[in-house]
């Protein structure tokens, strides 16, 4: 049987049900497309553990390649930019409470059916896909992962991949990108499914780790979440995004962290 352990404390995984038993009895609205524009910014939420896509800068500030990009999008809807830092694993619930004041989330959500009955996707900011990070001589197959110890982000769809697969393995949950990657760099974990682009950012962290990168286990297109019912947000978004690609500034952003364009 699968062995499942976690990072987190059990009291964080009651903790974390609260806001699904606040959402059951009636949860209050985000902000609407004109609030934003009456105030004069755009508040955006990231996680600040996916680099190259978004993490801290020295700082502390946010920033990568969503962060730009979000810089560029509120530009064109003539708004500025507040930031805020949360974790992964509740963003898309925090976008739809009024409890943050969050517009949009920019997080590297992969758009799937699951997560669509929560928000609302914009069209696609970038396509990639899942792959597994390991060191010299580890797995690189979906069936090389059996028995093994593995590391993947809470929340994220790399953990539902691990979780079914029809094999034994042990899979430790860890609370951000960031520490999913340090686990196999430092060996506390044999091996994670990530995102591609993470983990050849991973081979330039850790260049004395000797990691590898298999090629792709499955396709993924990501988008920035709104809160569900908040089309006229999610139609902003897509107008200014499309803007940022026609005059330049998705390829020059696209290349600076990627040498490549990652739109779909």
């Amino acid at each position: 049987m699968p062995i499942l352990t976690t990072s987190r404390p059990v009291w964080r995984a009651a903790a974390l049900l609260l806001p699904l038993l606040g959402a059951s009895l009636g949860t209050a609205q985000a902000r609407t497309l004109a609030e934003a524009k009456a105030s004069g910014t755009l508040n955006a939420a990231t996680s600040g553990d996916f680099r190259p896509f978004n993490f801290l800068d020295a700082s502390g500030r946010p920033d990568g390649f969503e962060v730009e990009l979000i810089g560029a999008v509120a530009a064109q809807m003539g708004l500025k930019v507040n930031w805020q830092v949360r974790p992964f694993d509740g963003l898309l619930e925090d976008v739809n409470s009024d409890r943050y004041g969050i517009d949009v989330v920019a997080a590297s959500h992969a758009i799937t059916s699951t997560r669509l009955k929560t928000v609302e996707f914009s069209n696609p900011h970038y396509c990639t896909g899942g792959v597994i990070l390991a060191r010299q001589g580890g797995p690189q197959t979906s069936r090389a992962l059996s028995g093994r110890t593995m590391a993947a982000e809470e929340g994220s769809t790399y953990l539902g991949f691990l979780k079914k697969l029809p094999f034994g393995k042990s899979i430790s949950v860890l609370p951000t990108g960031k520490d999913v990657v340090r686990a196999v760099a430092l060996g506390r974990a044999d091996a994670a499914v990530t995102d591609r682009f993470v983990a050849l950012e991973a081979l330039t962290l850790y260049p004395k780790a000797n990691l590898i990168v298999s090629d792709m286990l499955w396709k993924e297109t990501v988008g920035l979440a709104v809160a569900r019912e908040n089309g006229a947000m999610r139609q902003a978004l897509n107008v200014a995004l499309k803007a940022v690609i026609d005059d330049g500034t998705y390829a020059r952003l696209s290349q600076k962290y990627f040498g490549q364009n990652v739109r779909c």
